[in-house]
């Protein structure tokens, strides 16, 4: 957050010059984005009330009420706003800042908590009639300024324009207007979308709105793979990709080597942000560019280079060892050589000792619920159902010797382990898998409508046994529908190392 400054200064009239309105550009009647605000009793402040409004008596017009906060100044005449505050008529202090000047009053300006504090102190028997205010938060500029200190003399206000909230935000806080503050937490709240979640999650952190920023970023792990976007992609920075995908929250499409598809076309997009095309043309452009990068860097894997090294903490947290049991999928990464080989070397090492572990003892599964291994370890899953109607898919992978079916019908959702194309020891009749399953559902701005899961949970299945896991009868379903799977079919070995 920025500081702010403040310096008293003596003028006469003859050196500031009459009150002036401030420039069309920066009031919050015209700004581009900030709405009117409205009245609750009474019309709204429209631009008829305002040409025709004439100079009103204050003590006929103003009341103080009591708030649980501080005094709040209500303006109970809808002309008193363009009077008071744009025509600047009876001001007994002025603000100056960003290379404009505000003529206002004090009266009003108390219930910012800055100004407050100020004339109780310094100012309390001063005869200074100039403030000059020092602002070095970049967020901050004369339009915002300019709402807020306006906000002053409104009993209501709407903030129209959600992309300028965040400004409205960081005035509110730099000034204490707590009012304000409070109505862009809730407007930021209901405006998240594509276009609004970055610049709100990256406002909540700076300026303290903790409810804001995990909405955000709960909207984030939602809509980062169901609904990719290359303007989202482009304003990701290093570490919230990193918070993203490391998270068992994540909605995966498809598998985990999907989670690592999605970051190399954000890792191609951060290094190339003036790319123009459509997402289904941003994984062809992204494998050329790293393949014509390839071939002038050698045997150097991509991570390595100058260039990769600042992604390399996202790409450390990818779940490889999900990745390698798919032969396709290691091909992938093999041939992409984004990855250090002394990192996939590590993954295979640990892969086959937990493939021989897991056969020396014929291990039969998870045991019991660990959470901390669930969130970190698991393999995530997805899939996305177009229309009702049966359907049934394995998510490909070696999994242990557990070859797993799902089953979805607008009844049910079934569990079912099929052996008959599988070598599998006929001695190990028993198997658990640690599951939770999830489904979504998605309105056009990417908030979820509907929601249902099982929780964490473990399932003992004999051989070629189904079971179902989720029962849909009397739930209204709306497609396109979204599943979503977090599996572990073997417990880490010493998960801490």
């Amino acid at each position: 957050m920025g500081s702010l400054g403040s310096r008293i200064l003596r003028h006469t009239e003859s050196e500031i010059g009459e009150p002036r309105e401030p420039e069309p550009q920066a009031g919050p009647s015209c700004v581009s984005g900030i709405g009117k605000r409205t009245q609750s009793s009474g019309p709204s402040l429209d631009q008829k009330s305002v040409n025709s409004s004439t100079p009103l008596d204050q003590e006929e017009n103003l009341q103080i009420v009591s708030t649980s906060h501080s005094k709040k100044v209500k303006i109970t005449s809808e002309p008193a706003y363009q009077t008071l505050f744009l025509n600047a008529e009876t001001s007994d202090i002025k603000i100056r800042a960003l290379g404009k000047l505000w003529c206002l009053h004090k009266m009003f300006l108390c219930q910012s908590d800055y100004f407050a504090t100020m004339f109780r102190g310094s100012w309390k028997d001063s005869q200074e009639d100039i403030i000059d205010l020092d602002i070095n938060d970049p967020n901050i500029d004369a339009e915002s300024l300019h709402f807020v200190l306006g906000s002053l003399y409104r009993d209501e206000f709407v903030l129209t324009e959600p992309l300028q909230v965040p400004r409205v935000l960081a005035t509110a806080c730099l000034l204490r207007v707590e009012d304000l503050i409070r109505q862009c937490d809730e407007a930021m709240k209901k405006a998240i979308n594509v276009k609004t979640v970055c610049s709100y999650y990256a406002a909540a952190e700076t300026y303290g709105l903790d409810s804001v920023k995990t909405r955000c970023f709960e909207w984030l792990l939602h809509n980062l793979m169901t609904h990719p976007s290359v303007e989202l992609y482009k304003e990701l920075n290093v570490e919230l990709m990193n918070l993203l995908h490391s998270s068992s929250n994540l909605l995966v499409m498809q598998k985990e080597l999907d989670v690592y598809t999605t970051l190399k076309e954000w890792m191609f997009l951060r290094l190339n942000p003036a790319w123009k095309g459509s997402i289904n043309q941003l994984l062809i452009n992204a494998n050329n560019w790293f393949y014509r990068h390839r071939e002038g860097a050698g045997n150097i894997a991509f991570l390595e280079t100058k260039q990769g090294i600042t992604f390399q903490p996202v790409f450390k947290n990818l779940r490889f060892q999900h990745m390698i049991c798919d032969l396709a999928s290691t091909r992938v990464i093999e041939q992409d050589t984004l990855i250090p080989s002394e990192w996939l070397s590590y993954v295979y090492k640990q892969q086959w000792f937990t493939f021989l572990r897991a056969q020396q003892y014929r291990e039969t599964g998870p045991q019991y619920i660990n959470e901390t291994e669930l969130e970190e370890y698991s393999m995530r899953c997805g899939r996305r159902i177009a229309e009702n109607g049966k359907y049934s898919w394995k998510w490909s992978g070696y999994n242990f010797g557990f070859p797993l079916h799902v089953i979805f019908t607008s009844h049910y959702i079934i569990f079912k382990q099929t052996t008959c194309n599988y070598s599998c020891d006929s001695s190990q009749l028993r198997r658990n898998i640690a599951f939770r399953l999830t489904l979504v559902c998605f309105d056009t701005s990417g908030n979820i409508t509907f929601s249902k899961t099982t929780g964490y949970k473990i399932l003992t299945f004999v051989k070629d046994e189904e079971q179902m896991v989720m029962k849909l009868d009397g739930i209204v379903l709306r497609f396109p529908l979204y599943i979503f799977c977090n599996f572990l079919f073997i417990s880490p070995e010493n998960p801490g190392h």
